[in-house]
């Protein structure tokens, strides 16, 4: 561990950490796990509101375990990556049926829930039960990256330096360990940002290679925006979001009415019959998930 980069870091976190929900001291393990698997490639003004009124309907896994999977993807409401809601569902089913409705504490048993990966499962370790985890997300591969490897953006795909790296850097205090997981994770998204970083805001400008270095450019495979205007996803969204609206069955007039594009229109639908989001019924219509 490199008191280096961890006291100013942590200072700095004490001084600028946002006041969110699932930060609070009173913050459930549920809690922790439902704001990681919404706040995966979504941005925190969007997740928060969900949050509130998902917490408020379903406080527990058992609450969320008894009702149909289709009303979490109605409740998902425009977060996008809707599978995400499905996943959450299926965890908590399996919350209730194998750890007596408990999140589970040991990185073994949140890794082996549905849909829950390395990185969510070391989050939820870290943030909800105060252990020792490299927490490895965008913001914190990209501090890191410019920080320690002097590079303006990390690979695209997680290297095992990468985690080799992170690693070395825990404080060996597991609760200590906890709180700088999410500090690096913090400056990241407010200062040390992808696009616009705020250098002259950083408590460790002063030992960040990529500064010392002149900052230099990115020099790796282009990195591409992603897109969605007139893609699938944007078609799926249309879609699912008349599902959602609706008080029951969906006649399939009203959902070809949201898109032009025939052929894509199907594809799309398809594809969310293949994901478990949308139920063909008997008679033709089409439903959420029962």
């Amino acid at each position: 561990m490199n008191s280096t980069y961890t006291d100013p870091i942590l200072d700095w976190y004490a001084a600028n950490a946002r006041d969110l929900p699932w930060r609070a001291p009173d913050a459930t393990p549920w809690g922790v796990l439902v704001s990681e698997i919404m706040l995966q490639q979504t941005p925190v003004a969007r997740v928060l509101p969900v949050w509130q009124a998902w917490m408020e309907r379903w406080p527990t896994p058992a609450a969320l375990a008894a009702e149909p999977s289709g009303e979490a993807v109605r409740a998902w409401g425009r977060l996008g990556y809707p599978r995400r809601a499905l996943r959450l569902h299926e965890s908590a089913r399996a919350i209730t049926d194998r750890h007596g409705g408990e999140v589970p504490s040991s990185h073994a048993d949140l890794l082996a829930l549905p849909g829950i990966g390395a990185y969510t499962a070391a989050a939820v370790a870290s943030f909800a039960f105060r252990q020792r985890h490299a927490v490895l997300d965008t913001n914190v591969r990209r501090v890191l990256a410019r920080l320690v490897s002097g590079e303006e953006y990390p690979p695209k795909a997680q290297t095992k330096a990468e985690v080799k790296l992170a690693e070395g850097l825990l404080p060996l205090d597991p609760p200590t360990a906890a709180r700088w997981a999410v500090a690096v994770m913090e400056l990241g998204a407010l200062v040390c940002t992808a696009r616009t970083p705020r250098c002259v805001d950083c408590p460790v400008l002063a030992q960040c290679t990529w500064h010392l270095n002149g900052r230099p450019a990115y020099d790796g495979p282009p990195r591409k925006g992603q897109t969605y205007a007139g893609t699938d996803r944007q078609c799926r969204g249309r879609l699912l979001a008349v599902l959602r609206d609706a008080d029951g069955p969906v006649a399939k007039p009203a959902l070809d009415v949201v898109w032009s594009d025939a052929p894509q229109r199907e594809r799309a639908l398809d594809a969310l019959i293949a994901d478990g989001l949308v139920d063909p019924l008997d008679d033709g219509r089409y439903t959420l998930p029962t």
